[in-house]
């Protein structure tokens, strides 16, 4: 469970990771305030859109369980699938920002909440998964913030080291879909044949 949760953590981070690398342009050298206030922006709302997409899924899931694995392959085949077609068509990763300028935090808000709206519908897939409380959603959650904390940073660096067209040549969206769409095929496998 672990492992699926860190590459959902990943899948999920990869939005976050290409932006990292496009704020990192806008530094000439790592700031470490700067570098840890992008991390915790893109991490907290990885964590919190989850928290939220669970906390409103609980409270239908008990309508939906004998759909639940459906709901939550088709919600992971939509995000993954979404974030391959967007790799695909190969847009251009636009710079975010000059060079060393103060970090605008209203940005940051609005970068944040735009790569992490994907992370609310697995929030909800949690709920139809069986997670029923607090204590049970805070393990992923803080997994996914973590991971995605981490990528953000890491997406700083190569910013700052190799410019913006890295996230492109990398395509870091393209294998976060693929991995999100095969944890969906894999637990509508397991909801299908092995339970």
């Amino acid at each position: 469970m672990v492992i699926e949760l860190f590459l959902i953590g990943v899948g999920l981070s990869m939005d976050a990771f290409a932006v990292s690398v496009c704020k990192g342009l806008g530094m000439e050298k790592i700031n470490k305030k700067h570098a840890f206030l992008i991390g915790l922006y893109f991490g907290g709302f990885q964590a919190l859109m989850p928290f939220l997409g669970w906390a409103l899924g609980i409270r239908f899931q008990k309508y939906i369980t004998s759909v639940d694995h459906w709901i939550a392959f088709f919600l992971l085949l939509f995000i993954g699938g979404k974030m391959v077609i967007e790799a695909v068509r190969d847009k251009d990763v636009q710079e975010i920002g000059a060079k060393d300028l103060p970090l605008d935090h209203k940005e940051m808000l609005l970068l944040a909440v735009a790569t992490s709206i994907d992370a609310l519908a697995i929030g909800v897939s949690f709920a139809f998964l069986g997670i029923r409380d607090f204590s049970e959603i805070l393990p992923p959650i803080s997994i996914i913030g973590f991971v995605s904390f981490a990528m953000s940073l890491i997406g700083l660096l190569f910013g700052i080291r190799f410019g913006c067209g890295i996230a492109r040549r990398l395509r870091a969206e393209l294998w976060g879909g693929i991995i999100l769409i095969i944890i969906g095929t894999k637990i509508l496998i397991e909801h299908l044949f092995f339970n």
